[in-house]
């Protein structure tokens, strides 16, 4: 397959990037064209900010696994669209081609209308890493149900909480998921989280740990029970056929839930043909995806980046994608390295802190491994330190693979800003440079712009790029309010950034009040209000302060009533507390008792003081005289941890 719109020097993508700032609407519809459309679109774009309303491609219809198997059948059939790696390296691999592929995924997309899923309906995915998640969010698409994949490390409440606002009728689950050395009983955890629930019909179960599981008789139903009789439906003579549905373009494909700075997930949309050519022209272009090269990236597909960059991106481009189950440090930290070895991965992309999590094993686990087979390396979720992207470099690259480091967010749909693999230069711990269509910039705090260079600022975007998200599920104000507000006019992303001499850029962090841990964005609000429902809690104030691995560590000031027992006792329940109601994801990693938080006489907790103490920064921290009661500062800095 060749990538007409594909970027191969440093002056066709300056050429590039002019063009589709100003001419957007010719740029795109030529990258459209290499799609297949059941019909062409009216229009290319409208929109505007201020509702805000984003259309791209309007009046055009499609449907995306068109784009992903059915067109690769007659050329790719044979070739491997996902490698399967499962979490124990004794396990069989398997190898999905694009016509196995075609036929699991009119399975399930039967199986699925058998159950009676309708186009529109929301279907809630909650699974480990295996193919069947792949063939799960395809089905749903195949139909045009609106797939919402959970991570599967939330907890029932958190699932609940996201069952509710998405008004699922739908489950898909498995009776459990591996994750090194551990089991996570994912069917008894979706058995919590519908106790009191209403609106869930089915619930879809897949067999992958042989745990003990519960089954509800006229709800639950076994995925190969569903799956053998379907196959008989969809295929004839050899022939496997199951009609896909005809979506609009503005159609939504999928929520994903991501963490906001007040308590409640908001369920972020995005639809479908915009989405479709972004992740397409950013996977091609970023890593300068070459045919029959695999492509290894690690997340999982409870993110975004495994929605981008393992599924659509990867099998709209008829790439071969490598799918893992497992983690990097299990059976031991040499497991990345050896997968690489074992399927000659060409590109591998993973996340800042599992490079600085792996560092931390030294040099050993790398001995003896053949990396010879990478080209291209990738950094995503957080920008990556120096030190990190040298180690990376040098002993993961041998100084021989470009390394792209790609910014961008779950609203965002797939990458903004990076380096191309060896195209555009790439500058340690830098984002650098804005793919075609994305016009950053710069603004101070009274959102007038920043111009000139260097410069720092928060970081805005002017225009729309056609994987923009177009709302927050059922609450399209929350949306505005979030994105389109604080600046008139401007998409404002949260991140704070600097801009070099040569308009290259680097993100700083997070600018308000939602943390990235590990590569995931936790909201402080969401961690003080699982904090808060520990019963001997009365109050809580979380900040973010630098972790060595983590890139951010959560650290929660508590007040209690009552210490029960020592105070490492209380930790420990309340890290419980969280765990039961968000995810072992957001445990707090320090926890400090304190008699008070610094508060404005109006009752706001002063965060930039408890931020810069949580930092070690105490010499300076400002004017704290407008406090109520200035004293508990002192306190709380003699007892920092």
């Amino acid at each position: 397959m060749h990538y007409p719109y594909q970027i191969t020097s440093l002056e066709q993508y300056h050429r590039d990037y002019r063009r589709s700032t100003e001419d957007p609407e010719g740029f795109w519809s030529e990258v459209a064209e290499q799609f297949q459309w059941r019909r062409k679109w009216d229009r290319v774009l409208q929109w505007n900010f201020r509702e805000p309303k984003v259309e791209w491609f309007g009046g055009a219809q499609l449907n995306i696994t068109e784009n992903c198997i059915d067109r690769h059948l007659s050329g790719k059939g044979e070739q491997p669209a996902f490698i399967w790696e499962p979490n124990n390296p004794e396990d069989r691999v398997r190898v999905v081609t694009y016509n196995r592929l075609h036929k699991r995924v009119c399975q399930f997309a039967q199986v699925l209308t058998n159950l009676g899923v309708k186009k529109g309906d929301r279907v809630c995915i909650y699974m480990g890493m295996v193919p069947e998640l792949a063939y799960a969010v395809l089905g749903c698409a195949r139909i045009g149900a609106i797939h919402s994949v959970i991570f599967g490390g939330f907890s029932a409440q958190s699932i609940a909480d996201r069952l509710e606002d998405a008004q699922a009728e739908y489950i898909v689950t498995a009776d459990g998921a591996y994750r090194g050395e551990k089991v996570i009983p994912l069917k008894s955890v979706i058995d919590d989280a519908l106790i009191g629930n209403r609106t869930v019909k089915k619930v879809i179960v897949y067999t992958r740990t042989r745990t003990p599981v519960s089954m509800i008789k006229g709800r639950d139903v076994w995925w190969e029970d569903e799956m053998e009789y379907a196959e008989s439906q969809v295929e004839k003579d050899g022939i496997v056929s199951f009609p896909a549905v005809a979506t609009d373009a503005e159609d939504p494909l999928f929520i994903l839930y991501t963490s906001g700075s007040t308590g409640k997930p908001k369920g972020v949309v995005h639809s479908t043909a915009g989405y479709m050519v972004w992740t397409n022209y950013t996977f091609v272009n970023t890593f300068q995806y070459k045919p029959g090269q695999v492509h290894f990236c690690t997340a999982d597909i409870g993110w975004i980046t495994g929605h981008s960059y393992i599924v659509y991106g990867p099998l709209s481009a008829g790439a071969t994608s490598l799918m893992f189950e497992g983690i990097p440090t299990w059976p031991d930290a040499g497991r990345f390295w050896d997968i690489v070895q074992k399927h000659k991965v060409n590109i591998l992309y993973t996340a800042p802190t599992a490079i600085r999590s792996l560092m931390g094993f030294g040099l050993e686990p790398l001995k003896d491994k053949d990396l010879s087979s990478l080209q291209v390396l990738g950094t995503v979720g957080e920008p990556i330190n120096e030190e990190a992207w040298h180690w990376y470099d040098e002993h993961v690259g041998h100084k021989q693979s470009p390394i792209v480091d790609t910014w961008w967010q779950t609203e965002t749909g797939g990458v903004l800003i990076s380096n191309l693999a060896g195209v555009t230069p790439a500058i340690p711990s830098w984002a650098s440079l804005p793919m075609p269509g994305v016009q950053p910039l710069l603004v101070d705090e009274n959102g007038a712009e920043i111009t000139g260079n260097p410069a720092s600022g928060n970081l805005c975007i002017r225009a729309p790029w056609p994987s923009i998200l177009r709302t927050t599920w059922g609450d399209h104000e929350r949306c505005r309010q979030t994105y389109f507000s604080t600046y008139e006019g401007l998409y404002f992303t949260g991140d704070g950034a600097l801009r070099d001499e040569h308009g290259n850029y680097r993100i700083t962090g997070r600018v308000d009040d939602v943390l990235n841990v590990s590569g995931h964005r936790i909201g402080t609000a969401e961690v003080e209000n699982a904090i808060n429902m520990h019963s001997d809690v009365v109050e809580s104030a979380v900040v973010g302060y630098p972790h060595d691995i983590k890139g951010q560590g959560i650290y929660a000031y508590v007040i209690c009533t009552n210490l029960r027992g020592s105070e490492e006792d209380t930790r420990k329940n309340i890290i419980q507390t969280v765990s039961r109601i968000i995810g072992p994801i957001a445990k707090p990693d320090r926890i400090q008792f304190v008699s008070g938080l610094p508060k404005t006489r109006s009752g706001k907790i002063m965060r930039r003081i408890l931020r810069k103490i949580a930092e070690g920064e105490t010499a300076n921290l400002g004017d704290t005289t407008t406090l109520l009661d200035p004293g508990v500062v002192e306190e709380i800095k003699n007892g920092k941890l």
